[in-house]
């Protein structure tokens, strides 16, 4: 956060500086496509651990983090099955602090995994979708893809480049308040944003070959996309508000099974790698 003792002809540079970082700051994600990236991937892992542990806290003193044997075991080897094939695939995120915090909210039909693999998943899930092995495997496919494409870079570079549109406004005006209170809320609105339709799309293309390479089946992502949609408004689901609909979302999945099948016809599966269950204090 910019402290407010900053004087404006220095704020005024500082902008400056970012406006013309913004215009040359580019990268490509795994499947080829542009990104539009201001904050690297390893600073991206920095802020989204101190708010993945800042929420792992509040949690745990709400009672809210599930320990109960059977559930933490399927978590554990699921999760660390998809994990085992993410860190082939990406050898980067091998140091990765691989966790999941399990989270009790029946109410709460959600899941997503941070930039460095922090990973949060809500019992609303289990109870309401009556998910199998297969499908659970999809969705954390689909998220664990959102940290290796470096998604969390990209929300935060939009947060910052909104951040410095009002940052410059305020220089420009001479008034130091606006631009320090638009600095000031970056942090909290990088992490909350949804993930734009471009990476929602590329996490689907790699969360289906992921799970399918840890040998879980890619039909499943087209039965799972059906319950979503089965869900009515007194269930709603969290990934709804920010993904494309769910019918949509089935035709376009269903198309890319025969191409699937292809990849691991004998759903061969990995050792599991180990991922920390994020447990009470």
């Amino acid at each position: 956060m910019m402290p407010s003792s900053v004087v404006t002809n220095t704020f005024k540079q500082l902008a400056l500086g970012a406006v013309c970082a913004c215009l040359i700051s580019c990268a490509t994600s795994p499947t080829g496509r542009s990104q539009f990236i201001l904050i690297s991937p390893d600073a991206a892992i920095i802020e989204s651990e101190t708010a993945y542990l800042d929420t792992v806290r509040q949690l745990d003193e709400e009672g809210k983090l599930v320990s109960d044997p059977l559930t933490v075991a399927r978590v554990a080897r699921i999760t660390g099955q998809l994990v085992s094939k993410a860190v082939t695939d990406y050898p980067e995120s091998a140091d990765w602090k691989w966790s999941v915090a399990i989270v009790d909210d029946t109410d709460t039909v959600n899941a997503w995994c941070m930039a460095g693999g922090r990973m949060a998943v809500y019992t609303g899930l289990f109870d309401q979708l009556e998910l199998t092995d297969d499908e659970f495997a999809q969705i954390m496919g689909h998220e664990i893809s959102h940290a290796l494409a470096n998604h969390t870079a990209e929300r935060m570079s939009r947060a910052m480049a909104t951040s410095l549109g009002v940052a410059m406004i305020g220089a420009t005006s001479d008034n130091s308040g606006v631009a320090v209170a638009g600095a000031a809320a970056v942090a909290t609105v990088a992490l909350t944003l949804p993930n734009s339709r471009e990476a929602e799309n590329e996490a689907d293309i790699m969360g289906m070959i992921l799970a399918t390479k840890a040998g879980f089946d890619p039909e499943a992502a087209v039965t799972l996309w059906q319950k979503m949609g089965d869900l009515n408004d007194d269930r709603p689901a969290e990934f709804l508000s920010t993904h494309p609909a769910p019918e949509n979302r089935q035709a376009a999945l269903n198309a890319m099974i025969p191409s699937m099948l292809k990849i691991n016809p004998d759903r061969k599966k990995p050792p599991i790698h180990p991922v920390e269950i994020v447990r009470e204090s």
